[in-house]
C-alpha cells in the first residue's frame, strides 16, 4: 500500500493541473515512480512491468518483465536442475534515471535480484543483462517486504586514477539475499570487474550478523552537495524490537565507508496528557524550501534544503505525522557527534560522550578539518546516542497512516502533499517554521483525492495551490492586478469573496407561507458562482398556522419580530402595542393510570380579557377561576404510555387560548404479563402484581399484592441442537426468568454447568441454558436439547470470480446444528442457516488466482470443525463498452466468463458535468452505467442529443403523396438502432427508413391523423420514441383534402406528368450538350495555361541566361568584386554585434589620450604575450563562462576578439581551440545528448570554431565557390528586379518566399530609359518607384564598380527631359496621388514617362543656395506627410481605408482584397528559372572530387578520431557534428550574407529568397526525413523534389572526405603560419587586445582568483602579469 500511495502521490505532484484528464492505468501494482530531469519522461516500475510515458502520461514504451520461472534457493540462471521452479511474479524493487548515459537502472525481485539496463529513449530496448555472473552482481532482494533504495554517484579508482559510474544502493534483510546493507556497484565493465559488481568490502555495513540483528528498512537515499544520505529505520540492537529512525551519512568520495555515521531522528510532541512519540519513518522528500519558511528556519540560509518526512507510531498504524528536518540541522549534529569520537569526549563511566562504542584513537580538535570524511583509523560505523538525538516537534498528526509526502513550493510558500494509506492526498498548506507546533500556525489539511463538481472549489484544489484573481482561479504570475489589495486571494488563507449581510436583512411579504428563503448568488465570466446567500420573505400570518395551541406565544416568538392582536386574535407585523399571551401550562409532568380518576391542575396567565372555560376532548369536571381541576377518567389498552394533550377554547368566540397541557397516560397491564416484568416496572408507575387478578394493575385498585414471583417456567431453547463438542450460545425463553441478571445462579444442560452471557440477558423473558433463581426456585425445561454431529458434504457452485459475491450453498447432513450466529465459513459471510447453507464468497488478494480448489471450512462454535474440499477461483468476467439511449433498450453485453455470474443488476450514475439545456435542443449528457455482477463492473456510456426541426409536408386533396422528413441530431446511432426506433405523426406510426449519427429518416403519412387516439395526440407533432424516452421534434402540416371526381383526378395528374417528362427529358439533353461543350472549353483553358507557363519558364530562363553570359564574359576574378581579408574578417566577425558597422573593431579607433599611447601600447604587449600562456588563456575562458552576465552575445564577441588578437599565432589558436573542443565534447558525450554538441554558439570554443573556418576558407571561396555563389545572388536579383517590387512593404512579383510574394496582380509596362551624357539605355518599368528607377540607373552605370565606391540614391537626383525644359522627379511631392489618409509614393507611371525617355542623374550639391532653395519644399513635403500614410503598388491588408474617397472611382470602391494562393505559382516559375544556379553552387561547395580545403579534412578527421573513443556516439552523431562545424555554421552563414565575402548590397526582397535556399541546404544536411503534407510551409514544398538529391550530395562529401589523405599536424600548421603571416598586419590586433582586457579588468576578481588556485599559474607568475599589466593599463591598485 506504502509503494502504491507513494506511486499515486508521485504522479500527482509531477502533472497536478487537471482532474480525470490525464491519467494512466497499470494492470498491476506500481512499485516505483522516477522521472527524467532532462526529457521529463515518466518511469514506472510495476509489477512484470516497465512502462514509459511521456509529460501527458501517454504510453511510450514498456517491457514485459515477468513472471518467470524462479526459485530464491536457486542460482541463476534457472536451469532444468532447480526442480523447485515456478512462475514467479517480478517486483520492481528499484528504477533509477542514469542521463549521463542514457540508461535506466532496473532491479526486481526474479533472480536473487539481478539488475538490468534499458535504453532510456525505449525502456524496451535492452542494454545489458547478464544471469550467469555470480553472487558478486545480486543487487536487489527477492523479498515483497524488503525495501531497496539507491542513488547515483562515481567512484575514483584508486590504482587506475579512473573516474567510474556507480550507484549505491541500501537495502534491508532477506532470508534468500546477500548481506551486504549498504554497497557501491558499478555500472561500466573495469578492469576485469563486471557491471553490477560490489566496488567496496567495507566490513563496517555489510557484515551479516549487523543486518540481520537490526533490519533495517530503507526509504531514501539523496545526494546533496559532497555527501550521500540513506534514510531507514532499524531496531535499537537490544531486545527492543521497536524501531527508530535515523539518517546516515558518508562522504561521496569516501571508497571505504570510513565516514559512514548514523544521527537518531525523533519526531514527537508532548502534551499536558502525554508525550506522543512517532518513532518509525515511512517516507520522506527532499525539497528546497519557499522564502516564507526558508526565512523561519534558525539559522536561516536560502539555499538550505530540508527533508520532509511522515513518521508512524507503530505497526498497525493507529497514528502518525509529518516532521521536518533542515539540512543544515542534520549535517550539524553529525558534525557534532563525529568531533566529539575525534576528541575522544568520554563519561565518568569511561563510556564515549555520544556515540555507542569506544575508539582507540584520541586526536586533536583540528582533526575534524583534516579528516571530513574520516580514515582507517576509524574501525565501525558511528551513530549518536538516542539523547543526541535530533528532535523535532511534528507539524502534523493525524489518526492514520501517512505513507507517502512530497512538497512543492508555489508563490514562495511551501505545500506539502501527503498520501494515506486509505489512498487519500492530503494538501498542507502553509507549512509552519522549524520547531513550530501545529496549534501555533495557520493550517489546512484537504483532501484532494476526488474532483469537487463545484467549479471554482474544483479548480483550486486541483491546480495544488490556486488563487481567486478577477473572478478567475489563477496562480499569482498569471494575475495581472495580483498587487491591489484583494484582488488576488492566497488560497491558504482561507479567504473568499462572501456576502455578509443585506439591508434591509428582511421583508415581509403576505403571499407567503411562513416565510420564503430566495437564493441570491454573484456570478461571473459565464456563470462561475463567487458567492451567495439567501434573502428571506416572511408572513406573520402564517407564523401561528404549524402552532394551533399556542399561536399567541409562536407569533411573538417568531424570528421576524411579529405580534399578536388579541381582539382580533391575529398575527402581524409588530407596533408599539404589548406582546403578553393570555396562556395555560401544567407546572409539572403528570402520570395518570388507566381506570383510576386522577385530578390534573394547571395554571393560566395574563386571563383579565377572558372568560375561560375549559373545553376538554373526553369527560372531564371543571373548576373555575384562574386555578382550574379537571377530574377525568381514561380507558386505554394498545400501549404501556401514550401522551395526552389538552387545550382550552374562549367559550364565546370558540378560538383557543395559548396552552401547553400534556399529561402521560399509562396502563400497568400493558407488556407486563408475569410478575418479573411488573416488578421491574418504575416505581413513579406504581405498579403491583396483584394475586387476586393474577395481572400487574395500578397499587390502589388491587386489593391483595403478591410479595414474591412464582418459580421460572421454560418454555422454549434456541437452537434445539448443538455439536458434540458444545461450546455455543444458547438462549432460554420463558417467563418469570429474573428481574436483573444476578438473579440467575447456576444454568446446567444435562447437569452439565455452563457459562452464562449477562450481556444477553432479557429481563424474566431470556436467559441462557437451565437457571436457578434461588436454591429452591427451578425452572425445567420439557422442550429437549440435542446433541449431533453436523456433516457437511458438497458445495454448489464449486467455481466463481475472484472478486468474491458468489453465493454458494453447502449441502450435507445436520447442517442446522446450532445457530447462525455459531457458525462461520472460511470463504466469507454466512447469508442462510437451515438445511442447507447459504454463503457469499469474498475478494482473492492474492497476486496471481491459483488453479486448485480451496477447502472450505465450516466451524460450528468454537471446537467444531467441518472441512469440504473445494471452491475454485476464476478470472474475473470481462464486459465491453456499449452506448445506450433513454432506457427501454435490450442490452446485450459481450464478453467472457459471464458462466460464472448468478446475478446481474445495473445502475445508472450521471455524470459531474452540469446540465446545460438549450432553446433550440434537448441535450442529454454523458452517463455512466455499472453493471455490478457482485462486487466487481463492467462500465457502460449513455450519451445522445436530439435537435429540433420542423418538417413540413403539403397534400393536396386525394393525393397519395408520401413525405420524406429528415431529423437531425447527435448520438442517434450509438443510442439505437432504425428497427429499434420509432416515429409519430400524431398518433400514426411512421416507418424509419435510415438512421444515421445525426440524421433520421422517416416516412410521413399520406393523410392527418385522427383528432382523438390511444396516445391523446391530437395535434400533428412528431415525436420520435426509443424505449422508454420520447422527443417531439417538430410537427407535419397537411393541408385539407377535397372530393374531386376521379375523371378530373386523372387528366389533371396524367397531362401535366407527360408535360413534364417531356420538358425534363429536352432541358436534360440540352444541359448535358452545354456540360460537354463547358468540359472541353476548360481542358483547353488548363492546356494552353500549362503551355503558357511552360513557355513562360522556358523564356524568361531564356531571357536570364543570354543577359547572365553578358554578366558571366565580363566577370573574371577583377570583376567580381571580392572583399579583401580584412574587411571579409571584419563583417564575418563582428558585423552581426550589436554595435554594427559602428563597432570598434571595424572602425579602428581608441579612444586612448596622446601622452598614455605609448604606455598602453607597451601594456598591450605584455598582455598578448600573456594570452599566449595556454594556462591563463584556459582559466581566463573558464572564469568568463562561469558567469551568468557573460551572455551568448558576450561569448560571440569574446570570440572573435580573441581570434582576431591570436590571428598572428594561428597553430597556437587551434591548440587552444582542440583543447576546449575536447572538454566541451566530454560533457556533452557523458551528461547531454551528444548529437546538441555545435548545433548553436552557447560557449566561446563553438564560436572560435567558426571564425576557423571562416578563415581557413577564404582562398576556398575566392578561388571555388565565390563566383556560383556571386551568380546565383546576381540572377536572384535580376529575377525579383524583372517584375514589380513594392518598396514600401518589402514584397515582389517574382521571389521563392511565400510571404514576401506580392498578392495582388499589378500592371506594369517596361520602358527602356536613357541616362547620362553617353547616353545609357536602362531597363525599368513603369510602376517602379523614383528611388527604384535611380538604383537601377547607378547599378547598370557604374556596373564595373563594388558597391561600397557608387553613389548612394539619397546623393543623386533624377530629371526627366520630355522637352527642352526638364522635371524633377522624386517619390512623394505635391503632385502625389492621395486616396483618403494614404498617399501613394510616385511612380514613372504617375509622371507618364514613356518608353524611350532621357533621364538625367546629376549628383546633389549640398550647399547653401541648394538648401535655401529646397527648404520650403521640405517644411511643406513634411506637413503634407504629417497625417498621411504612404503607399508604393498595394496597401496592407489589415489598414485598408473604412472610408473611400467620395470622387473615386467605381473601380477603386469596387476593389476588393486578391486571394494571394492563386499567386502561389510564381514561385514554381521562379524557382525554374533560378534551379541551375542553385544546383551549380550546391556542386562548389558539396563536391569532394574537387580541391577540399585542408582545414575541412583535418576537422573532420579530428571528430572521427575522438568519436571512436566513445562507445555511445554513432555514425548519425557523427554526421551531426559535421553538419554543425561546417554547414550550419558556415556555409548557411555564407550563402544568406553574401556582402560578407562581395563588396554587395542584399535588399530585403532578395534576402527572403536566399533565406529559402539556405534553409533548403539545411535540410538537405541533416538526418531527418521531413514528412510533406498539404499544411507544410510552401518553402519546403519548393524544394521537396530535390532535398533527396541534395541529401546524397552531402553524404557522398562527407564519405570523399573520409576517403582522402590525411592532413598531418605538420602540414596543418604550415598552412596555418602562412594564413597568419599573410593576413595579420591587416587587421587591428591591439584594437583588439585593448577590448579583450576590458573582459579582463570586469572579470578581473575572478580570474586573479582562478589562477591563485591553480599550481601552474603560481609558477608561472600570472598572477603577477595580470597585476602588472592591470596597473599600467588603468592604475589598478594591486598588491604589488
Amino acid at each position: 500500500m506504502s509503494s502504491l500511495a507513494l506511486a499515486v502521490l508521485s504522479l500527482l505532484l509531477c502533472f497536478g493541473s487537471s482532474c480525470c484528464d490525464d491519467s494512466f492505468t497499470s494492470d498491476t501494482i506500481i512499485n516505483n515512480v522516477v522521472q527524467d530531469p532532462q526529457t521529463g519522461r515518466i518511469y514506472l516500475g510495476a509489477i512484470n512491468h516497465i512502462y514509459q510515458l511521456n509529460y501527458d502520461l501517454q504510453k511510450e514504451s514498456s517491457a514485459v518483465t515477468g513472471p518467470r520461472q524462479d526459485n530464491p534457493q536457486c542460482t541463476p540462471p534457472i536451469t532444468a536442475q532447480c526442480t523447485d521452479a515456478k512462475d514467479m511474479d517480478n517486483i520492481n524493487k528499484l528504477l533509477l534515471v542514469n542521463s549521463a548515459n542514457g540508461t535506466l537502472i532496473v532491479c526486481g525481485s526474479l533472480f536473487r535480484g539481478i539488475c538490468s539496463l534499458v535504453n532510456l529513449n525505449s525502456v524496451d530496448k535492452s542494454v545489458y543483462y547478464s544471469d550467469i555472473k555470480g553472487e558478486k552482481t545480486y543487487v536487489a532482494s527477492t523479498e515483497e517486504s524488503v525495501t531497496v533504495v539507491g542513488v547515483i554517484s562515481y567512484f575514483i579508482d584508486a590504482s587506475t586514477n579512473a573516474n567510474l559510474s556507480v550507484f549505491l544502493v541500501g537495502k534491508g534483510y532477506g532470508s534468500s539475499d546477500s548481506s551486504k546493507l549498504i554497497s557501491t556497484r558499478l555500472l561500466q565493465e573495469h578492469g576485469e570487474m563486471d557491471i553490477f559488481e560490489n566496488m567496496v568490502e567495507a566490513s563496517t555495513v555489510q557484515a551479516s550478523p549487523f543486518v540481520q540483528r537490526y533490519l533495517h528498512d530503507f526509504r531514501l537515499a539523496f545526494k546533496d552537495d559532497r555527501y550521500i544520505y540513506f534514510l531507514f529505520s532499524r531496531t535499537p540492537g537490544t531486545s527492543d524490537s521497536r524501531k527508530i529512525t535515523f539518517i546516515a551519512r558518508l562522504c561521496e568520495k569516501d571508497p571505504h565507508y570510513y565516514s559512514y555515521t548514523e544521527l537518531q531522528l525523533n519526531c514527537s510532541v508532548s502534551t499536558e496528557q502525554q508525550k506522543s512519540t512517532y518513532n518509525k519513518v515511512q517516507a520522506a522528500y527532499l525539497a528546497k524550501p519557499g522564502e516564507v519558511l526558508a526565512g523561519k528556519i534558525i539559522p536561516s540560509n536560502p539555499n538550505d534544503k530540508v527533508l520532509f518526512a511522515v513518521f508512524s507510531a507503530d505497526e498497525d498504524g493507529g497514528h502518525s505525522a509529518l516532521c521536518m528536518y533542515p539540512l543544515s540541522s542534520i549535517n550539524a549534529r553529525l558534525e557534532e557527534v563525529i568531533e566529539s569520537c575525534y576528541i575522544g569526549e568520554i563519561l565518568e563511566d569511561k563510556k564515549p560522550k555520544t556515540v555507542y562504542s569506544p575508539y582507540v584513537s584520541k586526536a586533536e580538535k583540528e582533526m575534524l578539518k583534516d579528516y571530513k570524511c574520516g580514515a582507517d583509523f576509524l574501525p565501525s560505523p558511528l551513530a549518536s546516542k538516542p539523547e543526541y538525538a535530533l528532535a523535532v516537534n511534528p507539524i502534523l498528526t493525524r489518526n492514520d497512516m501517512l505513507t507517502a509526502v512530497a512538497v512543492a513550493v508555489e508563490n514562495e510558500h511551501t505545500v506539502a502533499f501527503l498520501g494515506t494509506s486509505g489512498a487519500d492526498v492530503l494538501k498542507v498548506s502553509p507549512i509552519p517554521g522549524s520547531g513550530f507546533s501545529p496549534s501555533s500556525c495557520g493550517l489546512t489539511a484537504l483532501v484532494i483525492s476526488a474532483c469537487s463538481p463545484v467549479k471554482l472549489n474544483a479548480l483550486w484544489l486541483i491546480a495544488h495551490v490556486c488563487l481567486l484573481c478577477s473572478f478567475r482561479c489563477t496562480r499569482k504570475k498569471d494575475c495581472r492586478k495580483a498587487e491591489l489589495e484583494n484582488t488576488w486571494l492566497w488560497s491558504p488563507n482561507q479567504t473568499c469573496v462572501t456576502i455578509q449581510s443585506f439591508n434591509p436583512p428582511n421583508i415581509s411579504c403576505k403571499k407567503t407561507e411562513h416565510f420564503v428563503a430566495v437564493p441570491v448568488k454573484i456570478t461571473v465570466n459565464d456563470g462561475i458562482e463567487v458567492a451567495s446567500s439567501a434573502f428571506e420573505f416572511y408572513n406573520c400570518a402564517a407564523v401561528v398556522k404549524r402552532s394551533e395551541n399556542t399561536p399567541c406565544i409562536a407569533c411573538v416568538t417568531s424570528k421576524w419580530g411579529c405580534q399578536w392582536n388579541s381582539q382580533d386574535h391575529t398575527c402581524s407585523d409588530r407596533d408599539d402595542s404589548d406582546g403578553m399571551c393570555p396562556q395555560f401550562e401544567i407546572s409539572k409532568p403528570l402520570f395518570i393510570p388507566v381506570g383510576f380518576k386522577t385530578p390534573i391542575e394547571f395554571q393560566g396567565k395574563n386571563l383579565d380579557k377572558y372568560l375561560v372555560r375549559c373545553i376538554d376532548v373526553f369527560v372531564c369536571i371543571c373548576v373555575f377561576n384562574d386555578t382550574f381541576y379537571c377530574l377525568c377518567q381514561f380507558e386505554y389498552d394498545k400501549e404501556p404510555e401514550v401522551n395526552v394533550t389538552f387545550y382550552i377554547k374562549d367559550k364565546i368566540t370558540e378560538r383557543k387560548i395559548d396552552s401547553t397541557l400534556r399529561v402521560v397516560l399509562y396502563n400497568c397491564s400493558v407488556r407486563r404479563e408475569d410478575c418479573s416484568l411488573c416488578k421491574n416496572t418504575d416505581q413513579k408507575y406504581k405498579c403491583v402484581w396483584c394475586d387476586t387478578t393474577k395481572s400487574c394493575i395500578y397499587k390502589d385498585l388491587c386489593s391483595q399484592e403478591l410479595e414474591d414471583c412464582p418459580p421460572p417456567k421454560i418454555t422454549d431453547i434456541v437452537p434445539r441442537y448443538g455439536p458434540m463438542k458444545g461450546k455455543i450460545s444458547v438462549t432460554i425463553k420463558g417467563s418469570n426468568l429474573g428481574i436483573k441478571q444476578e438473579d440467575i445462579k447456576r444454568i446446567t444442560v444435562a447437569k452439565v454447568p455452563c457459562t452464562h452471557q449477562p450481556e444477553r440477558y432479557s429481563v424474566s423473558t431470556r436467559y441462557s441454558m437451565t437457571a436457578i433463581l434461588d436454591e429452591w426456585k427451578t425452572g425445567l425445561s420439557n422442550v429437549l436439547f440435542t446433541y449431533r454431529d453436523p456433516v457437511p458434504t458438497a458445495v454448489s457452485p464449486s467455481k466463481g470470480p475472484a472478486a468474491g459475491g458468489t453465493v454458494i450453498t453447502i449441502t450435507g447432513k445436520y447442517l442446522d446444528t446450532a445457530s447462525i450466529d455459531d457458525i462461520s465459513i472460511t470463504v466469507d459471510k454466512v447469508l442462510t442457516f437451515g438445511q442447507e447453507i447459504t454463503c457469499m464468497t469474498g475478494p482473492y488478494n492474492g497476486q496471481k488466482i491459483p488453479s486448485d480448489k480451496f477447502l472450505v471450512n465450516v466451524k460450528y462454535g468454537k471446537d467444531t470443525s467441518k472441512e469440504l474440499s473445494g471452491f475454485e477461483y476464476s478470472p474475473n468476467p470481462k464486459n465491453i463498452w456499449l452506448c445506450v439511449f433513454s432506457g427501454g433498450r435490450k442490452i446485450i453485453v459481450m464478453g467472457s466468463g459471464f458462466d460464472q455470474v448468478q446475478r446481474a443488476t445495473m445502475r445508472v450514475l450521471p455524470s459531474s458535468d452540469e446540465f446545460s439545456h438549450k432553446s433550440s435542443n434537448v441535450e442529454v449528457r454523458v452517463m455512466f452505467v455499472i453493471i455490478i455482477f457482485g462486487p466487481f463492473y463492467g462500465k457502460l456510456c449513455l450519451k445522445g442529443t436530439f435537435v429540433s426541426v420542423i418538417a413540413e409536408c403539403s397534400f393536396k386533396k386525394k393525393s397519395l403523396i408520401h413525405c420524406f422528413s429528415l431529423m437531425q441530431g447527435k448520438g442517434l446511432s450509438k443510442a439505437m438502432t432504425a428497427k429499434e426506433a420509432q416515429a409519430f405523426v400524431g398518433d400514426v406510426s411512421c416507418t424509419v427508413t435510415f438512421l444515421e449519427d445525426d440524421k433520421l429518416f422517416l416516412v410521413a403519412p399520406s393523410s392527418p391523423p385522427k383528432s382523438t387516439s390511444r396516445r391523446q395526440r391530437r395535434d400533428t407533432s412528431s415525436e420520435i420514441v426509443f424505449g422508454k424516452g420520447e422527443w417531439k421534434v417538430g410537427s407535419v402540416r397537411f393541408e385539407r383534402k377535397y372530393e374531386v371526381p376521379l375523371y378530373i383526378i386523372i387528366p389533371a395528374v396524367l397531362i401535366p406528368m407527360v408535360l413534364f417528362i417531356v420538358v425534363s427529358i429536352y432541358c436534360y439533353r440540352r444541359k448535358s450538350q452545354q456540360a460537354e461543350r463547358e468540359y472541353e472549353k476548360i481542358k483547353n483553358q488548363l492546356a494552353n495555361l500549362e503551355e503558357s507557363v511552360r513557355d513562360r519558364c522556358k523564356k524568361e530562363f531564356t531571357d536570364l541566361m543570354i543577359e547572365m553570359e553578358d554578366h558571366t564574359s565580363d566577370m573574371n576574378e577583377a570583376r567580381i568584386p571580392f572583399l579583401d581579408y580584412k574587411n571579409y574578417t571584419n563583417r564575418v566577425f563582428f558585423l552581426p554585434s550589436k554595435d554594427g558597422a559602428n563597432d570598434v573593431m571595424i572602425t579602428g579607433k581608441l579612444d586612448i589620450p596622446e601622452n598614455r599611447r605609448a604606455i598602453v601600447d607597451q601594456a598591450l604587449n605584455q598582455f598578448s604575450n600573456l594570452l599566449n600562456s595556454k594556462t591563463f588563456l584556459i582559466n581566463f575562458i573558464r572564469t568568463l563562462e562561469g558567469r551568468q552576465d557573460f551572455n551568448a552575445r558576450n561569448k560571440v564577441y569574446f570570440a572573435s576578439l580573441l581570434t582576431v588578437a591570436l590571428h598572428g599565432k594561428l597553430e597556437y589558436y587551434t591548440d587552444i581551440m582542440r583543447t576546449l573542443l575536447l572538454e566541451l565534447m566530454e560533457e556533452y558525450v557523458h551528461s547531454k545528448n551528444p548529437k546538441l554538441m555545435l548545433r548553436r554558439s552557447e560557449t566561446v570554443v563553438e564560436r572560435m570554431l567558426c571564425n576557423w573556418m571562416s578563415i581557413c576558407l577564404y582562398q576556398f571561396l575566392k578561388d571555388s565557390a565565390g563566383e556560383p555563389l556571386y551568380k546565383l545572388f546576381k540572377a536572384i536579383k535580376h529575377q525579383v528586379e524583372k517584375g514589380p517590387v513594392d518598396a514600401k512593404m518589402k514584397k515582389a512579383k517574382y521571389t521563392l518566399n511565400d510571404t514576401g510574394l506580392l498578392g495582388d496582380d499589378v500592371e506594369y509596362t517596361v520602358l527602356v530609359s536613357t541616362s547620362g551624357p553617353d547616353v545609357t539605355p536602362v531597363k525599368v518599368l513603369n510602376c517602379d518607384s523614383i528611388s527604384q528607377v535611380k538604383e537601377k540607373i547607378i547599378e547598370q552605370v557604374y556596373r564595373n564598380l563594388p558597391y561600397s565606391q557608387r553613389p548612394t540614391v539619397d546623393s543623386v537626383a533624377l530629371e526627366w527631359r520630355p522637352g527642352s525644359t526638364g522635371q524633377i522627379l522624386s517619390d512623394l511631392d505635391l503632385t502625389s496621388q492621395k486616396e483618403g489618409r494614404w498617399k501613394r509614393i510616385n511612380t514613372l507611371a504617375h509622371y507618364n514617362v514613356r518608353d524611350g525617355a532621357t533621364l538625367v542623374l546629376s549628383r546633389v550639391l549640398h550647399t547653401q543656395q541648394s538648401f535655401d532653395q529646397n527648404q520650403d519644399n521640405h517644411e511643406e513635403r513634411n506637413a503634407l506627410l504629417e497625417d498621411d500614410k504612404v503607399f508604393h503598388l498595394v496597401r496592407p491588408a489589415d489598414e485598408l481605408d473604412e472610408v473611400k474617397s467620395k470622387r473615386g472611382s467605381m473601380k477603386d470602391k469596387g476593389t476588393t482584397k486578391a486571394i494571394t494562393e492563386i499567386y502561389l505559382t510564381r514561385l514554381l516559375s521562379m524557382k525554374g528559372t533560378l534551379q541551375q544556379f542553385v544546383d551549380d553552387f550546391f556542386r562548389s561547395v558539396l563536391s569532394s572530387g574537387t580541391v577540399v580545403p585542408p582545414a575541412v579534412k583535418y576537422f573532420f578527421d579530428f571528430l572521427d578520431e575522438q568519436a571512436q573513443k566513445h562507445d555511445n556516439v554513432d555514425d548519425e552523431t557523427i554526421h551531426i557534428w559535421k553538419t554543425n562545424s561546417l554547414p550550419l555554421r558556415f556555409w548557411v552563414n555564407i550563402l544568406k550574407n553574401p556582402h560578407f565575402i562581395f563588396d554587395v548590397h542584399v535588399t530585403e526582397v532578395v534576402d527572403a529568397s536566399l533565406s529559402v535556399i539556405a534553409q533548403t541546404f539545411m535540410d538537405a544536411c541533416t538526418k531527418t526525413e521531413h514528412k510533406l503534407t498539404r499544411e507544410s510551409p510552401s518553402n519546403k514544398l519548393l524544394y521537396a523534389k530535390e532535398i533527396s538529391t541534395y541529401k546524397k550530395m552531402v553524404d557522398d562529401y562527407y564519405k570523399g572526405i573520409r576517403q582522402m589523405v590525411p592532413v598531418s599536424d605538420q602540414d596543418m600548421n604550415t598552412h596555418l603560419a602562412e594564413v597568419s603571416r599573410s593576413h595579420t598586419d591587416t587587421l587591428n590586433t591591439q584594437v583588439a587586445l585593448h577590448q579583450l582586457y576590458q573582459y579582463a579588468s570586469k572579470y578581473y576578481d575572478g580570474i586573479i582568483s582562478s589562477l591563485e588556485d591553480d599550481p601552474a599559474a603560481q609558477s608561472k607568475q600570472l598572477t603577477l602579469r595580470l597585476q602588472q599589466i592591470a596597473a599600467a593599463l588603468e592604475n589598478k591598485v594591486t598588491d604589488l
